[in-house]
C-alpha cells in the first residue's frame, strides 16, 4: 500500500465499499463509489460470485487497504494479535484502530488517514509531549496526543481541526478543540468499529 501510485479511489470500486482513503471528498457527491459501485475496469461490471479462499482474500486486502498498510506489516499486526488472550479478531481490529495515523484521523486532525501519517512522519505530533513520528505508534490507555508547540500555530492546521469540530468521535477518545489535543481513555471494543468488515475471514486466511 505504501507504494501504490495510481488512483486511490479504484481501490475503493475494487472492494465496492467506501475505504475514506481521499478525506472529505469521500463524503460528497463526487465520490467514485457514489456513482460506479462496481470494480474498474473493462470487465468491472460483470457479476463475479466469490466463496472460499477468494472472500477471505478480499476481507483482508479491504481491512489492509482501508488501514493504508503494506503486506508485511499487516501480517505483524496478526501475528502480535494472535499472542494476545482473547478473540484474534477482535485484538486485531482493536489494535488497528489505536495506530497513532488512525486516531489522528478519527479525531478530525488530519484530512485522511495518509495525511494523518505525514504530518506524524514530519514531527507536527507529541504523545504524552514525547516526540513519535511513527505513524503505527499504539496508543495506550491515557495517552494524551497533542501538536508540538509550533505547529498547533499552524494556520492550515488550525482550519483542519476547526473544520472537524462537528465530527463524530469515538467514545474512547476525548478531543479538547481549544488545547487541539485528544486522550486515549480506553481500548476500542469491536462495537466501537463501524468499518463493515468480517474479521474472523482474515483470521481464517492466516491460519491456514
Amino acid at each position: 500500500m505504501s507504494r501504490y501510485r495510481e488512483s486511490v479511489c479504484r481501490l475503493c470500486r475494487g472492494e465496492k465499499v467506501k475505504l475514506f482513503l481521499k478525506g472529505n471528498k469521500c463524503l460528497t457527491d463526487k465520490c467514485p463509489v457514489e456513482r460506479r459501485l462496481y470494480p474498474p475496469g473493462e470487465h468491472g461490471r460483470r457479476r463475479r460470485r466469490i466463496l472460499g479462499y477468494g472472500l477471505q482474500l478480499r476481507e483482508k486486502q479491504k481491512l489492509k487497504r482501508y488501514y493504508g498498510m503494506s503486506e508485511k506489516q499487516f501480517r505483524l499486526f496478526f501475528m502480535r494479535a494472535e499472542k494476545k488472550r482473547g478473540v484474534t479478531g477482535d485484538t486485531l481490529l482493536s489494535m488497528l484502530e489505536r495506530r497513532l495515523d488512525n486516531v489522528i484521523y478519527l479525531v478530525g486532525f488530519s484530512h485522511s488517514r495518509s495525511h494523518a501519517r505525514q504530518l506524524i512522519t514530519h514531527g507536527h505530533f507529541r504523545v504524552n509531549n514525547w516526540k513519535v513520528n511513527v505513524p503505527s505508534y499504539l496508543v495506550d490507555k491515557g495517552d494524551t496526543i497533542l501538536f508540538k508547540d509550533k505547529s498547533a500555530k499552524h494556520e492550515e492546521l488550525k482550519a483542519i481541526v476547526s473544520s472537524n469540530k462537528r465530527k463524530t468521535i469515538p467514545g474512547w477518545v476525548d478531543v479538547d478543540w481549544e488545547k487541539m489535543q485528544a486522550k486515549i481513555l480506553t481500548f476500542p471494543a469491536r462495537e466501537d468499529i463501524t468499518f463493515p468488515v468480517e474479521e474472523h475471514l482474515v483470521v481464517e486466511l492466516y491460519s491456514k
